[in-house]
């Protein structure tokens, strides 16, 4: 090649002139439209479809010897560009946060962003790394976090948010033992602040993290709550992920940088490894007993909600693994085709895993874009699959209990759906008031003596969004009106679902009431058993055995309502499959029965209501 440079052909000189005008028009949109108070990008922004398989790639906002990229330089193989950092400006424990963009002018890098979206990239902001500490550790930074992070948001356009928190950033307080309920306020203040993030710039704001296995993984063994001499930080993420799992895009956890991980056969495995890899994907697919605790198994995530994380090349970080390590990984993970490698997945093959993470961009284009060129290839080969646009089931049986002069509990059955329930959204009249994940929920703030209508929807991963379901009015108590004499209405429509040698399954419709319905009882002999909902599985009974079970409906002023009878004789053979039920932690070949049929447990996993065996086929077989 001679170092003269070439004329430009004048089909080449159309082409810079045509992007030329584009990045010229681009800029001009990202100075007009903010100053009329809107913003293109948030507005035209949808999420990604959960089948796409995608590569998500850190963008410096810095030079640390990888070499600088402008945005639109960045290569196409990428499909989510995380903007790496967002950094703290007074100090780790102020909660304000700051973003300047680097060797850019802010109207060439919003001009940028909207380039790469206009491309169906996501342009997400992260925050954190390993210098940027942050610490929520009052309602003060809070606040300052979220509002500072508003305007980084709508300044730049970003799609949504990677938490990228390292070093002493997350901690746990002695004690603080459950991650279902934490108490530690740098994870409440977390998970509140995120969420109000989310619900400000809507559905299609993007939720990503990016924790370190020493705040994930490492929870199977040591919880840094509850043992004693460890680290505080250990596991510490686990409380973030459940708390805000029903609006968290994926999971990328930094597969490198890494000690040795004790993983769910009781093995350490190192990293660099394509055993690494399927062990640490398996405990997010898996579920796992929160420093080995039984009773407190921190749930498997979807596999649309799990990205492997890696280093682009050995310069990036601690433990590379070969291009053809990591594919014998994920071929292990979503095919099933064994490597012959030392670890062996508790979980069935996921072809829906999400794709892979890299540290960093700048990186892999410093090694010739081996990490996208050929893992771009590679997961192409899967196709992105026929869209999910069927919407879950309408929730049914919504109900009401604990009915104060000031809130209300409602839970509702939960939905189907043909790949998967993520969620539901309460409505109070035609206001969105809360998205959860279970089948319940509190709300608060009503006033006394007033009737309140509330609706449910139910919503899946690729965000179909089912009718709401028929709804319930409730008139919350008066702040000092007469007693509740009323009883609520008899309970309909008893039958049993399913029975045993030694259990009996029972299903009724709701009842009603004046004010509400806290719960129900049943009554067999001279032994009663409370349930919340309407359905209960009795246990400990006699084979061979005729019983006829009584339902009675209470109320929170202990009004008890008529009975309702069914009666049915278990089954002769003693020892026989248990019904199916939630909460309980079932084993490979596990036998249960549920609708009066039997089922093998396919995988390890402990139940969850919407998991019932004739829903999810990829965790129970029909015998």
């Amino acid at each position: 090649m001679s170092s003269k440079t070439r004329p430009a052909s004048p089909s080449k000189t159309r082409v810079k002139i045509v992007l030329r005008v584009l990045l010229i028009v681009s800029i001009l949109l990202s100075l007009i439209l903010p100053a009329l108070g809107l913003n293109s990008n948030r507005a035209s922004a949808a999420s990604l479809p959960v089948n796409k398989k995608v590569i998500v790639g850190y963008w410096h906002n810095f030079d640390n010897g990888s070499g600088f990229i402008k945005l639109r330089d960045v290569s196409p193989k990428f499909d989510v560009i995380n903007i790496s950092f967002a950094e703290p400006t007074a100090g780790v424990t102020g909660g304000t946060i700051g973003f300047t963009p680097y060797k850019y002018t802010e109207a060439e890098f919003k001009a940028d962003v909207a380039y790469l979206q206009s491309q169906g990239k996501k342009v997400i902001i992260s925050i954190g790394g390993a210098n940027g500490q942050v610490q929520l550790v009052s309602a003060q930074a809070r606040t300052n976090f979220v509002n500072s992070m508003k305007n980084i948001i709508s300044t730049y356009g970003f799609d949504g948010l990677d938490i990228d928190f390292e070093g002493h950033s997350l901690y746990l307080n002695s004690g603080d033992s459950d991650f279902r309920n934490p108490t530690t306020p740098v994870i409440t203040n977390l998970i509140s602040a995120v969420r109000e993030l989310h619900n400000s710039f809507g559905d299609s704001f993007m939720l990503t993290m990016a924790p370190e296995t020493f705040f994930v993984q490492l929870g199977y063994s040591f919880y840094g709550g509850t043992c004693l001499s460890c680290d505080t930080r250990a596991g510490a993420y686990l409380p973030v992920i459940h708390g805000l799992r029903d609006i968290l895009d994926w999971l990328q956890v930094q597969q490198y940088n890494s000690g040795p991980i004790t993983a769910l056969d009781d093995k350490y495995y190192t990293m660099g490894a394509a055993d690494f890899h399927v062990a640490m994907i398996d405990m997010l697919l898996t579920g796992f007993p929160v420093g080995k605790n039984a009773n407190n198994v921190f749930p498997a995530l979807r596999p649309d909600q799990v990205v492997m994380g890696l280093p682009a090349n050995a310069n990036a970080g601690g433990g590379f693994t070969t291009v053809a390590e990591v594919q014998k990984a994920l071929n292990y993970l979503m095919k099933g085709t064994s490597f012959g490698g030392q670890y062996t997945m508790r979980s069935t093959p996921q072809p829906g895993l999400r794709g892979l993470m890299t540290w960093s961009i700048n990186w892999d284009q410093f090694n010739n874009f081996e990490f996208s060129n050929n893992h771009r290839t590679y997961l192409d080969s899967y196709g992105s699959g026929t869209p999910d646009t069927q919407a879950p089931s309408v929730p049914a049986s919504l109900r009401s209990s604990n009915v104060t002069s000031s809130g209300v509990k409602l839970d509702w059955n939960a939905s189907t759906d043909n790949v998967g329930v993520t969620g539901y959204e309460v409505y109070q009249g035609n206001t969105k008031i809360a998205t959860v994940t279970g089948t319940s929920h509190t709300v608060t703030g009503l006033t006394a003596n007033t009737a309140y209508s509330f609706t449910v929807k139910a919503r899946d991963a690729a965000g179909n969004v089912s009718a709401a379901g028929p709804a319930l009015t409730v008139t919350t108590a008066g702040s000092g009106g007469g007693p509740d004499t009323t009883a609520p209405s008899a309970p309909g429509n008893v039958q049993v679902t399913a029975k045993s040698s030694n259990s009996v399954s029972l299903s009724w419709t709701a009842s009603a009431d004046n004010v509400g319905v806290t719960g129900y009882t049943v009554s067999y002999g001279s032994t009663s058993v409370n349930a919340s909902g309407t359905s209960a599985v009795i246990t400990g009974l006699t084979p061979s055995t005729a019983y006829t079970f009584t339902v009675k409906a209470k109320d929170a002023a202990g009004n008890v309502s008529a009975g309702t009878t069914v009666q049915t004789t278990t089954d002769a053979q003693a020892g026989g499959a248990a019904p199916w039920a939630a909460g309980v932690s079932y084993k490979l070949n596990d036998e249960v029965t549920y609708n009066g049929k039997s089922y093998l447990c396919r995988q390890p996993h402990t139940s969850l209501s919407g998991w019932e065996p004739a829903n999810v086929p990829a965790l129970w077989k029909l015998k």
